[in-house]
């Protein structure tokens, strides 16, 4: 029986310790079918969004020297030479932004130059390239030393995508996991103005009429409203949990299920792994299990609510704690009583704790 990777979201990783690995491969034919530059794609935490996320770092990436072995008999390579001429043809950049976080915006600003500098560190070999300018490799140089200025800061992604197309005369790949992750920490710990103002030069630099690049992945949780971060990004879609686009590629479904369940023999407990783990429905696709529920059962083998303490829920216990009507409305739902409310799925951070609207588009995009 093959090894449970619980936490590991490495998709090299998993496969060359050969974790079990629900075959997710096809959102990489559905990423490159998908006709936006820039797709934002929003899921419940816990929903397998970073292993998603690097499975296409792995694929793409030009400079990955093993990257049949890693994709060897999944669906993707069965899907034909439009998409298996695409494994290993495109230069990446992967960023995460899960640690761009901190008490005060000063020191959100250091996290962020790390963030940045480990994306940087794996596009070294650029100083010895003979197409990047000496005065462009002290620039990078200045961001290996976290020595760069907030300007600098702020065109680093856009920077390093001339100097990949032009080194490998090729479009990149641009895959940002986790974009939400700042703004949210900045509105709960009181400095979102500073915060909002930095990351809407920084995206905006880095996605509108970069002509390096040749498709954008970002994921997250929450959909933050465009016009507040976003505006004036061109050919930008969204993908949440109410649409169909992508609705097979996270978490589990019923299909994956039978397999898993089959694989491990538990067909005595699965009425109650469905009662307990398979209330997601992302689009047109019912029943999804939680893949961190899952994985932690097969461990276990006991019932709980694995996935209620994986991550902070600081803006949830704000927003509840300021906002009585949700709170009754809540209380209502947990006494199986129906509701109707409002979903708004753009949201608006600013002052969310008094619009109700908003408030249930944050619940629904994280999972609740």
């Amino acid at each position: 029986m093959q090894g449970i990777g619980i936490g590991e979201s490495d998709f090299k990783g998993l496969r060359m310790r050969d974790y079990y690995f629900i075959d997710k491969s096809l959102f990489i034919k559905d990423i490159l079918d998908n006709s936006s530059k820039i797709a934002l794609i929003t899921r419940p935490r816990r929903f397998g969004k970073t292993l998603n996320m690097s499975m296409l770092k792995y694929y793409f990436d030009c400079k990955t020297t093993d990257n049949e072995e890693l994709f060897r008999d999944l669906k993707i390579m069965e899907q034909g030479e439009k998409y298996t001429s695409k494994l290993g043809y495109y230069p990446v950049i992967y960023m995460t932004l899960k640690d761009v976080q901190d008490r005060n915006y000063e020191n959100m600003i250091l996290n962020m130059k790390t963030a940045v500098l480990e994306m940087y560190q794996e596009h070294m070999y650029l100083l010895n390239s003979d197409k990047i300018y000496e005065f462009e490799k002290e620039k990078i140089k200045e961001i290996l030393y976290t020595r760069e200025n907030e300007v600098d800061l702020k065109n680093s992604v856009k920077e390093l995508s001339k100097y990949l197309n032009r080194h490998y005369g090729k479009p990149v790949m641009l895959l940002v996991d986790e974009y939400d992750v700042p703004l949210q920490n900045a509105y709960v710990e009181g400095y979102y103005e500073e915060a909002i103002k930095f990351f809407k030069t920084f995206y905006g630099v880095t996605f509108k009429d970069n002509q390096y690049l040749e498709k954008t992945v970002i994921t997250g949780v929450s959909r933050v409203a465009k016009e507040s971060i976003f505006s004036g990004a061109n050919n930008f879609k969204v993908y949440t949990v109410l649409d169909n686009e992508f609705s097979r590629d996270f978490g589990i479904t019923k299909e994956e299920m039978e397999k898993v369940i089959e694989d491990f023999e538990i067909q005595e407990e699965k009425e109650e792994i469905q009662k307990w783990y398979d209330g997601y429905t992302i689009g047109n696709t019912t029943g999804i299990y939680n893949p961190w529920s899952i994985l932690n059962y097969i461990t276990d083998r006991k019932l709980i609510p694995y996935w209620v303490n994986t991550s902070s829920n600081d803006l949830i216990k704000l927003i509840l704690k300021n906002s009585t009507t949700v709170k009754e409305k809540i209380e209502r739902l947990l006494k199986n009583e129906a509701i109707e409310v409002v979903v708004d799925q753009e949201t608006v951070i600013v002052g969310i704790e008094q619009n109700e609207d908003n408030i249930w588009g944050l619940l629904v995009g994280t999972g609740y």
